[in-house]
């Protein structure tokens, strides 16, 4: 199993969202965190005056797939949260050990 972790830019939920449900993801987590990357914040003007934004507000999805849906759903994300913008986002897979699901007790695969 793995665990698919993505950040991206909340106007794109939707899409990726979408996508996500096209290559037969049945759940996933959203959280909203703030950040930054290679574009270090940026500059807003506010009444006048100037301020620097340090960290950006993303979303964080988080995803466990079977390992053979993995390449799908990394596909699936790249393709729909793409901007082609600075700041997109990037998409991390990790090992998943273990999972297990609360209700029926089902562990591994199954309890995705």
């Amino acid at each position: 199993m793995k665990l698919i972790t993505a950040i991206i830019k909340p106007f794109k939920l939707d899409d990726v969202r979408d996508a996500l449900a096209e290559a037969g993801v049945q759940g996933l987590t959203v959280t909203e965190v703030r950040g930054f990357g290679r574009q270090k914040g940026h500059t807003e003007l506010y009444r006048g005056a100037e301020y620097v934004v340090d960290f950006l507000p993303k979303l964080k999805l988080e995803i466990a797939v079977p390992d053979e849906r993995m390449e799908a759903v990394v596909e699936a994300i790249a393709e729909s949260a793409v901007s082609g913008r600075i700041g997109d986002g990037k998409i991390f897979v990790q090992h998943l050990e273990h999972a297990v699901r609360i209700r029926t007790g089902e562990e591994g695969d199954e309890a995705l």
